[in-house]
């Protein structure tokens, strides 16, 4: 019985390795993927449900270790060099590479033409803007600093990738456009036009993450209670001004809302 196919033959010879541990033995079949076969299926229950906690916990110290306890180097995986690049489309679908080649080409634009006149291609439309359709969502794509569209990508890759992997292009689509009409909107009602930055959506995958996984086990998508508890500390640093940061803290609640709705409705069916 096929049992899943991994990306990564590091994750592979973990869960194999992990399950022999278990007295359950899996063998791996290499053609574009690694494909994970079970010979006996009475046991499918029980790898099945092993599947879903390792999904959800890769790097556990318990798969981490489970080679060595059990004692097998022949699991015909072979390793193979990978770049970051190939790293990066690993765990990214077509969406989430888009928006990260569309912000950095609208990035490295700002620093050749000056981020005025990109904003006043792109930005949040003011009162005469108003019927330029795309600037309701092109704001999401500009960044004023190295570290701010580092920050915004590296949580929009870590996140986003996941998410459209498991749930589809078309949610994570739906999650970008609701969450950077909303929070533009509310940002422009605190601080005007001037404005920018993907953190809106990220603090939208942020919540939808943390809640669908907490709702949702099952779903494979999560986010770390710790890393939870850092973006809430990163709101509260906005809101007090502190370390002289200019943060668009209307922005990320309104954006994390929208994705804790979103997750809330998406999993109403599993507390029901």
């Amino acid at each position: 019985m096929r049992i899943t196919e991994f990306s990564n033959p590091r994750m592979a010879q973990a869960f194999v390795d992990y399950m022999a541990t278990r007295g359950i033995r899996l063998r791996v079949e290499h053609d574009n993927h690694y494909t994970v076969w079970l010979d006996d299926d009475s046991k499918v229950n029980l790898v099945e449900n092993e599947l879903n906690q390792f999904i959800r916990e890769p790097n556990h110290p318990r798969y981490q270790a489970a080679s060595w306890h059990s004692g097998t180097t022949n699991s015909g995986i072979h390793y193979q060099g990978s770049s970051l690049l190939a790293n990066i489309r690993q765990r990214a679908g077509p969406l989430t590479l888009s928006v990260m080649v569309v912000c950095i080409a609208i990035f490295i634009l700002m620093q050749l033409l000056g981020d005025g006149t990109v904003m006043s291609w792109l930005a949040w439309p003011e009162q005469d803007q108003h019927f330029q359709l795309w600037r309701w969502f092109t704001h999401a794509f500009l960044h004023f600093s190295l570290l701010h569209i580092t920050f915004n990508l590296l949580w929009w890759w870590y996140l986003g990738g996941v998410i459209e992997k498991r749930l589809g292009s078309g949610k994570l689509f739906v999650i970008l456009l609701i969450s950077a009409l909303l929070s533009g909107w509310m940002q422009a009602k605190f601080s005007g036009v001037l404005f920018g930055g993907l953190s809106g959506a990220v603090y939208a995958l942020m919540g939808y993450a943390w809640l669908r996984g907490e709702r949702d086990p099952e779903s494979g998508i999560f986010l770390e209670r710790g890393l939870m508890a850092f973006a809430v500390v990163w709101l509260i640093v906005g809101y007090m001004g502190w370390f002289g940061l200019s943060i668009a803290n209307a922005a990320h609640v309104t954006g994390l809302l929208v994705g804790l709705a979103m997750a809330f409705v998406d999993t109403r069916h599993i507390r029901s």
